[in-house]
C-alpha cells in the first residue's frame, strides 16, 4: 500500500498522457499497481478480480513466470533485431502458430498487433483476388486504423470512414434477429440468404474479401449458430472470395479452443491474430497465411512490412505462452470453466436477476444482456452509449472488488483463461452482488 506513490502515478497521468477514445477532461483512471494471475491491486491496497481480462487479451494470466522469464531471457541475448534477417525465436513463434492452425495455413506475417494484422490481411486477399471490397458484419470490431475501422460495424467507425470499398451485413444475432427468426437454424438459414443477396447485389467479381469475427467479441459475444460458418465457408468458394477469420480476440483459449472456428466444421483462408497469442505481454500480432495466398508472392513482392514485425521479445513471449498453454492444460481449463462454472452460473444469475435479458458464450467468453424488460428486450443502455445503471453497474462492481468489461447495455464476463474454479465462484458472488443493485432499473412483469 502505498497512497502517496498512487497519487504521483495519477498526477503525472492526468498532466501527459492522452487516452484512447475518451474526452479527456472527464477521465479518472484506476491507478494498477501490480497484478497476478486473475488479480490486479491499486496503490491503496483495493485487490480486483479482473473478469476483463483488461481488453480481454490477458488469456495466459497476469505475469506468468514462464513468459516473463522468456522475455528476460531473450533481452539478454538479443533485444532487437530488424524483420528482414532472420532469428530463431521469429521462427519458433510462426511454427509454433501454425501447428494449431489448419494444415493448409503454413506460414505468418508478424505485426504489431490486431488492427495492422486486418490491415495487412484486407491487403492480401485484394491483391490475390485483383478485387477490392471487403464485407464485413456491422456487429463487430475489427480494430482502429484505415481499412480495419472502415471494416468495423460499430459507432467507432463513423468519425474514421476515410477507407473505400467496405460493405456491411448483418449477421446472426438470435435474441435481436434481424431476420424474424425463432429458433437457431432459421436464423443461421436467414443469416446466409441475407449474406448471399448482399454479394450478389454488390458484384461477386468486386469482392476481395468476407472479414468475420469467429465469435463477435466487442459487439456481443456472438457465438455463430449451427451450419452458418459452414455457409460462409461454401459462399466464399462459389463467389471466389477470400474468407478473413478475425481471431484476435476469440483465439488462442478464449473460446476453449485454440481457435474459435474449431468449434465449427470450416476453415479460412487467412486468420489474424493479437491478443491471446501472447497475453499482451509485448505488442503482437499477425496473418496465418494460406499455402495458395502465400504463393502469390513468391516472385510478386508483397506491399507491406513493418519495422518491428517478428520483434524477437514478442516472438520469445508467443513461444513460451503456447508452451505454457499446452504444458499446463490452459486451454482445457477454459473449456471447463465455462462448461461447469461459468455458463451454468451465469444461467443461474438469469433465473435470480430479471435485468438479465440473456445470457450467451463459449469458454471464458461470455456476454449478460441487460434489459428493463425482458418481454420488449427494451435494453439498459442505448445502442453506442451507456446510462445510468450500467454506471451504476461498473461502481458496483468495483466496490464489490470485480474488474467488469462492459459495453453498452452488456456485461462481457471474460476472466483468464487460467482463472481456478473458486476464483470463478468468487467472481459470480461478486457479480450477483452487483446485479441486486441494478435490479431496481427493471420496469417490465
Amino acid at each position: 500500500m502505498n497512497s502517496q506513490e498512487g497519487k504521483r502515478v495519477y498526477d503525472l497521468d492526468r498532466a501527459h498522457v492522452f487516452h484512447s477514445w475518451s474526452a479527456q477532461s472527464t477521465l479518472s483512471p484506476m491507478t494498477i499497481a501490480g497484478a497476478e494471475g486473475s488479480w490486479v491491486w491499486d496503490y491503496d491496497g483495493n485487490r480486483f478480480l479482473d473478469i476483463s481480462s483488461q481488453l480481454v487479451n490477458v488469456n495466459i494470466g497476469h505475469q506468468h513466470p514462464k513468459v516473463i522469464q522468456a522475455i528476460a531471457d531473450q533481452a539478454a541475448v538479443l533485444s532487437t533485431i530488424s524483420p528482414n534477417h532472420a532469428n530463431d525465436k521469429r521462427g519458433e513463434a510462426a511454427q509454433r502458430i501454425t501447428s494449431l492452425a489448419p494444415m493448409h495455413l503454413n506460414k505468418v506475417f508478424f505485426t504489431n498487433g490486431g488492427a495492422d494484422a486486418v490491415e495487412n490481411a484486407i491487403r492480401m486477399a485484394r491483391i490475390h483476388t485483383g478485387k477490392r471490397k471487403v464485407l464485413s458484419f456491422y456487429r463487430s470490431y475489427h480494430g482502429n486504423t484505415g481499412a480495419a475501422i472502415a471494416s468495423t460495424g460499430d459507432p467507432r467507425r463513423w468519425p474514421n470512414e476515410y477507407a473505400d470499398a467496405h460493405v456491411h451485413f448483418f449477421g446472426p444475432y438470435l435474441y435481436r434477429s434481424s431476420f424474424w427468426a425463432t429458433t437457431p437454424e432459421q436464423e443461421s438459414e436467414r443469416a446466409l440468404a441475407h449474406l448471399e443477396q448482399v454479394i450478389q447485389f454488390e458484384g461477386p467479381g468486386t469482392i476481395a474479401a468476407l472479414l468475420m469475427e469467429s465469435v463477435v467479441g466487442t459487439a456481443g459475444i456472438l457465438v455463430p449458430p449451427p451450419g452458418y460458418l459452414e455457409g460462409v465457408r461454401e459462399l466464399c468458394n462459389r463467389y471466389g472470395i477470400v474468407w478473413i477469420a478475425d481471431e484476435v480476440m476469440c483465439g488462442f483459449g478464449r473460446t476453449g479452443k485454440w481457435f474459435a472456428f474449431d468449434h465449427f466444421n470450416a476453415q479460412p483462408d487467412l486468420i489474424t491474430f493479437a491478443k491471446g497469442v501472447n497475453s499482451g505481454y509485448v505488442p503482437v500480432g499477425g496473418v496465418v497465411i494460406s499455402d495458395e495466398i502465400a504463393a502469390t508472392f513468391d516472385n510478386q513482392v508483397f506491399p507491406g512490412g513493418l519495422t518491428y514485425s517478428g520483434h524477437p521479445l514478442a516472438a520469445a513471449s508467443i513461444v513460451a505462452t503456447l508452451d505454457a498453454m499446452r504444458e499446463e492444460g490452459i486451454v482445457e481449463n477454459a473449456a471447463m470453466i465455462g462448461e461447469t462454472v461459468l455458463g451454468p452460473g451465469l444461467r443461474e444469475l438469469q433465473e435470480k436477476h430479471p435485468v438479465i435479458g440473456e445470457v450467451r458464450g463459449l469458454g471464458v467468453f461470455w456476454a449478460v444482456e441487460l434489459v428493463t424488460d425482458r418481454a420488449t428486450k427494451e435494453p439498459l443502455a442505448p445502442y453506442g452509449g451507456s446510462s445510468p445503471a450500467m454506471n451504476e453497474f461498473v461502481s458496483e462492481c468495483k466496490k464489490n472488488g470485480l474488474l467488469p468489461f462492459t459495453n453498452y447495455n452488456r456485461i462481457h464476463v471474460v476472466p483468464p483463461c487460467t482463472i481456478t474454479v473458486d476464483e470463478m465462484n468468487e467472481a459470480l458472488v461478486r457479480l450477483d452482488s452487483a446485479l441486486s443493485a441494478i435490479d431496481k432499473h427493471y420496469v417490465g412483469a
